[in-house]
Parts: structure tokens; C-alpha cells; sequence
């Protein structure tokens, strides 16, 4: 079950996604700050609305409702069997963020053929990429850190990989790790990791589980790869061209902003990671235009904004909707540039991991 709400005067702010209204920092700076769903409305581009995003731009209010899943029933599945080539790499997989919610991950996994009823890898020479936001909101993030850490080493020796890449979550967790409650500059008052992170889910198992090990995992993710034509990125943003004009420069970037362990440029990291929907709506399309261009690639593939937002969709409060939103798989649009992997499983989603190529 999710949790991270609190209690007390935080409780009554958790919003579902009926009576969600855009955060207070929204309505402090941006020219969309009406009271709306989010999946109606798409934040204003950095460049079309500058006096949107100013210096100071902070998610310091849950940048996404989480809505009560209730209880999940698991079904065992007979593993599918990965189509491998006859010759060079195997069949490529990509997975949304799971937010600790490891059950369904690994039912999924199952589902797809890439692991056993034991949970071992069994695919082979099939390649596994997760898109980020492995803790928080849910209940396990730590297991699922170690599941996707054995899992890589698993995938190698069968001459597959099992890889990942950095989540604005796995920025967020580092973060209140390392600087706990320490000020950071923000434009939307005092802001702290610490308090952030409680405040988008932060559990306190997965922090009491944290061990060096997970945190230098995390640290040298890498926040964007292209494989076989598709650019792999967690966010739906065109922050990531702040960082760098190649993949390599980019990840070298993050990598060393983390190395250098200073809270002001960690904090100003998470915040563009925190970003989203740059590739809905008018513009979308030349948005993700611009990031292929950059970095190559012929489609984005992302996760970070659920589906029922990127579709305008809202989950019913008295369980008329038998289990809220539906999603049956991968989101494409901006033109079919763009690929959205974040099934929602935090709102009763489904956590996506789907083979690419896609056909649309």
C-alpha cells in the first residue's frame, strides 16, 4: 500500500487524482497556475515562458498526487520465451518507474520471459534497461535496487545486461542521504532534500535499508543512453540540454555534479529532473526534435510522467473504476517520437516493461 502521506495538517494535502490542483509553486510563478488537472493542461515550455521557470524554480510540493492502490493481486504467469536472434545482441526490454513496488516488478518481469518463478534471469542474451525512480511511494525501493543490481550481474554472465539509468527519485534519495536537512537555495522559500523527500514519498524502511553500496549505484547511473535508435532518458524534459551536447557529456556532467557533493548544484540537478510533459501538446513534437538531434536517436523513450496524466485521464474516488486508470501498455505520441513507460503504479497503474521496437 502507498504511503508517505503523513498525518495531520499533511495528510489533508495528499490529493487524489480528482481533486488534484497544481502545486503552490506552480500558482507563485507560472502564467498556468488556474486550479486544474494536470493531465489538461502541459506547464508552459522554459523557453516560450521564461517568467514560468525562474532561477529559483523548485518542486517543493509533491510533484504528483499518490492515490491509495489498495490491495494487488499477483498471478502467477508462465514466462514468456525472448525471441533472441540468431546472431549479435539479444531482443531489448525497457521498464517504467516501479517505485518500489517490487511484487509487480517482478511479476512483469516473469510475465515477459526475462526471469524465472525463482526470480532468477533467464533471458539469455536479452538486454534490460530500467528508465529510473526505483524507490519511494511504494513499499520496497531498497529491494528493488538489489533485485535490479543482482539481476545485472545475472544478465552478464548469460552474455545479456541488465542496466539502468538516473531518476529525479534516485536524485531525491541521494540528496537526503547526503545532506538530510541542510538549507539549499530555492526560489519558493527554504527548502531541504530531507523535506522533499518526505514530502514526494520517501519511505523511512528504504532509508533505514540504505547502505553504502546502494548509494555509489546509484551515483554513477547514467541519465540518458541511445540504443538500436532509441534514446533512453528518465524525464520528459528538455533539461537535459543544460548538461551537455552529447550523451557522454551529459553523463559526465551528472556524474561529476554528484562527485563534487555540493547541495546547491545536486538540489538544481533534481529540480530539471523533476520537470515534465515538455513533449505534450503544441510544440511537443519539435521539443523531442530537438533532443534527437542533439543526442541521436530516432525515437525518445522515457518514463517520469504517468500515462493517465500524458492522456488527461482521472481515477474515480469511490472505486466506481474498479482499480483506477487504465493502462494497457506504452503511451506514443509527440508524433510518434515519443514513448512513455510510466504506467502509473502508484495509482493502480500497471508497471510497464515492454520489448522495443514498438510499432505504432
Amino acid at each position: 500500500m502507498t504511503q508517505g502521506a503523513g498525518q495531520g495538517p499533511e495528510a489533508e494535502r495528499t490529493a487524489t487524482l480528482r481533486d488534484f490542483r497544481v502545486p503552490a509553486y506552480v500558482h507563485e510563478t507560472g502564467p498556468y497556475g488556474h486550479s486544474t488537472h494536470p493531465g489538461d493542461v502541459a506547464p508552459p515550455h522554459e523557453e516560450a515562458y521564461p517568467e514560468a521557470y525562474p532561477e529559483g524554480y523548485t518542486p517543493t510540493e509533491r510533484n504528483l498526487p499518490v492515490v491509495n492502490r489498495g490491495d494487488t493481486l499477483q498471478v502467477t504467469v508462465d514466462p514468456a520465451v525472448v525471441p533472441q536472434p540468431v546472431d549479435g545482441p539479444g531482443a531489448l526490454f525497457v521498464v517504467g518507474d516501479v517505485h518500489g513496488y517490487l511484487d509487480e516488478l517482478m511479476a512483469a518481469l516473469q510475465e515477459k520471459g526475462l526471469i524465472d518463478s525463482a526470480g532468477n534471469w533467464c533471458a539469455g542474451t536479452a538486454r534490460l534497461w530500467f528508465l529510473g525512480d526505483f524507490t519511494d511511494r511504494g513499499p520496497d525501493g531498497i529491494g528493488v535496487i538489489d533485485l535490479v543490481m543482482r539481476l545485472s550481474a545475472e544478465a552478464a554472465a548469460a552474455g545479456g545486461y541488465c542496466k539502468a539509468l538516473m531518476g529525479n527519485h534516485e536524485l531525491l534519495l541521494l540528496g537526503a542521504k547526503r545532506f538530510g536537512d541542510t538549507p539549499v537555495n530555492s526560489g519558493a522559500g527554504t527548502a531541504t532534500f530531507q523535506a522533499a523527500w518526505l514530502l514526494n514519498g520517501g519511505q523511512k524502511t528504504d532509508m533505514d535499508r540504505l547502505q553504502d553500496h546502494h548509494l555509489q549505484w546509484m551515483a554513477r547511473l547514467d541519465a540518458m543512453e541511445a540504443v538500436d535508435g532509441h534514446l533512453l532518458v528518465h524525464s520528459d524534459t528538455t533539461a537535459y540540454l543544460d548538461y551537455g551536447d552529447s550523451i557522454e557529456a551529459v553523463n559526465d556532467t551528472v556524474r561529476e555534479t554528484l562527485t563534487r557533493n555540493d547541495a546547491d548544484e545536486v538540489w538544481d540537478l533534481f529540480r530539471k529532473f523533476t520537470k515534465r510533459f515538455s513533449f505534450r501538446d503544441e510544440g511537443g513534437a519539435d521539443h523531442v526534435r530537438s533532443l534527437l538531434d542533439t543526442y541521436g536517436g530516432t525515437r525518445i523513450v522515457h518514463g517520469h510522467s504517468p500515462i493517465p496524466y500524458l492522456l488527461g485521464e482521472v481515477g474515480s474516488e469511490d472505486g466506481e473504476d474498479e482499480g483506477g486508470p487504465v493502462v494497457e501498455g506504452p503511451h506514443v505520441y509527440a508524433d510518434g517520437l515519443a514513448i512513455a513507460m510510466d504506467g502509473g503504479v502508484t495509482m493502480a497503474g500497471k508497471l510497464l516493461v515492454q520489448q522495443l521496437p514498438l510499432d505504432i
